[in-house]
């Protein structure tokens, strides 16, 4: 538990434990307490929490909410508290104001830490899967997919982070309509490269990267393939494609920083069987019926607006049908909680898988589907459209080599999922204190060279303890401490709610409270014992800083 939550439960107990008195003694009356809450007031001169229990006693005490506040001040015990004050607010509020010297236990802890500081067991193990991005293998990964790599990994890094079990997983879609698609136009344009005059299928893709694909494979085999049987032939040229965009699907996003546990094939599922099988399954039990020679799941049993297509009139299963059978090979696998990365556009989705999973008999709550909106982005304050490789959206990898990996995954998660996101190019790439990552970058090469400086005039990182952290008393210092003890907390808030993006801003405000610490408190003073504290709280925030951004996945330099 951290040492702010700590103090959270000992306020609560205090809080819950005076109101239980005074109702004993017959100052106010009331069942059971409400769910009140104790936060962190938006404005300091608040204090450092402030409860609002009274005003949600009032109701059933038939009393004014300030004057239950007023008894309950009465009979508080701030013994093994940390309070120091306690103040009425409003009409009812109740501000507790601390006595900052525990803030100086939090520095030692996060030396010792290191590395590990922020980090919880929380989750205790829990199992969860987090899939994400997903992208259909016929093509190359766009933004949309950028920003579900980014906030997907981040994720998961996060989820870890809180003590849960966490996998991640890429579902490659290599079965079905799309395939075939896919088939017919890869035998176009390798029959065209031999110098055949073949007509290109209107819905096929038409994307340079499938030229260059069978070009590779021409350059590698020639006309191997031209006299074959068509049906092999599109197979092999299937085969052949899926293998090597595969592997630059996997490349690239290594090269994001993104590396999976599991590929899991949709056509495996076809192939064993539990396509059929959960088909069967659901048919048994009354959720699918025929229709015209169609079978068709009763997805309005659930809350959708219409009756889904599960297997064809020729007999094949529709990507719905695949996919009921992905998730329940998930929870089969003993996962407890499954989180999906959907782009927007899968909203419809979202209602009838969820209604399947119950249909099966699981926790429909089980699963959960993140949303992703839609990624703009700007150049010179114009929204930029067209990739000059690919001649549609601009890639992945022509966004890394622009802007770099750090600024790509920090943007990226710096916005709620829900919330459409503007990415300026040019903001990406600027050194100035506008920039969030350089600003939360130079941070951290800011106290490299402060930590540089010292050892090369003699001073070492003294050994830690509180009588030395006593000292640090300038508001800068305490404020700054303040936040760095807030980070395991701000770690299991960012799991529970399933939000990455908190680290964006904690990162971002623990950095400008250093560069105002920096300003106020000169680090490196002839006042030994003071340097020492000072340059132990640079430490501890330098942990905090790297902690952070290896969790988004961004690079903490020493050196800028």
């Amino acid at each position: 538990m951290s040492m702010v939550k700590n103090i959270e439960n000992r306020i609560k107990a205090a809080l819950e434990k005076a109101a239980t008195e005074a109702r004993e003694a017959g100052e106010f009356t009331f069942i059971s307490l409400p769910e009140y809450v104790l936060e962190v007031p938006r404005e300091k001169a608040h204090g450092d929490f402030a409860s609002n229990i009274a005003m949600l006693l009032a109701k059933e005490a038939k009393m004014a909410p300030r004057k239950i506040a007023e008894i309950i001040e009465k009979y508080i015990n701030t013994q093994h508290t940390w309070i120091e004050k306690i103040e009425i607010a409003g009409p009812g509020f109740i501000n507790f104001y601390l006595n900052h010297a525990w803030v100086y236990e939090v520095l030692p802890f996060v030396i010792e830490q290191g590395d590990y500081y922020g980090r919880s067991h929380f989750g205790n193990g829990k199992k969860v899967q987090v899939e994400f991005v997903s992208a259909n293998p016929t093509g190359v990964l766009h933004m949309g997919n950028a920003r579900g790599a980014a906030l997907g990994d981040t994720l998961a890094s996060v989820l870890e982070a809180a003590g849960f079990d966490v996998s991640r997983e890429f579902y490659i879609n290599d079965a079905g309509n799309q395939i075939e698609k896919f088939a017919y136009s890869l035998e176009a344009r390798y029959l065209q490269l031999l110098g055949q005059e073949v007509s290109f299928p209107e819905d096929g893709y038409h994307g340079q990267d499938i030229i260059d694909t069978m070009q590779t494979l021409v350059d590698e085999k020639g006309d191997k393939y031209l006299t074959m049987d068509e049906a092999l032939r599109r197979e092999l040229l299937v085969k052949y494609a899926l293998e090597v965009k595969i592997d630059n699907i996997r490349k690239t996003l290594e090269e994001f920083g993104v590396y999976y546990d599991v590929w899991f094939s949709e056509q495996a599922l076809h192939d064993s069987g539990e396509v059929a099988d959960t088909i069967a399954f659901l048919k048994d039990n009354g959720y699918i019926y025929e229709k015209e020679g169609v079978l068709w799941f009763e997805t309005t049993k659930f809350g959708d607006e219409k009756d889904e297509v599960v297997v064809r009139g020729n007999g094949i299963p529709t990507y719905f049908a695949a996919d009921i059978a992905y998730h329940k090979n998930k929870f089969q696998r003993g996962f407890e909680r499954v989180i999906n990365i959907w782009g927007a556009d899968h909203h419809g989705h979202v209602a009838r898988m969820k209604g399947a999973m119950e249909a099966l008999g699981y926790d429909p709550e089980q699963l959960t589907v993140i949303l992703m909106q839609l990624v703009r982005l700007f150049r010179g304050g114009e929204i930029l459209r067209m990739s000059k490789r690919t001649g549609t959206y601009v890639t992945l990898n022509e966004l890394m080599e622009e802007v770099g990996r750090d600024a790509a995954r920090y943007f990226f998660v710096m916005r709620s999922p829900d919330s459409q996101m503007d990415f300026d190019l040019d903001l990406a790439k600027s050194q100035s204190a506008d920039n969030p990552v350089f600003y939360v970058q130079y941070a951290h090469a800011r106290i490299c060279s402060i930590l540089r400086q010292a050892a090369e005039m003699g001073y070492q990182l003294p050994q830690v303890s509180l009588e030395e952290c006593h000292v640090l008393a300038h508001p800068s210092e305490i404020t700054l401490i303040r936040k760095i003890a807030d980070l395991p907390d701000e770690i299991i808030s960012a799991a529970e709610n399933l939000a990455p993006h908190r680290l964006t801003t904690y990162a971002h405000d623990l950095a400008g409270l250093f560069h105002g610490f920096y300003t106020n408190c000169r680090v490196l003073t002839d006042e030994t014992e003071l340097r020492n504290a000072r340059l132990l709280l640079t430490k501890a925030t330098g942990i905090c800083i790297k902690n952070v951004l290896h969790l988004i996945g961004v690079s903490a330099p020493e050196k800028m």
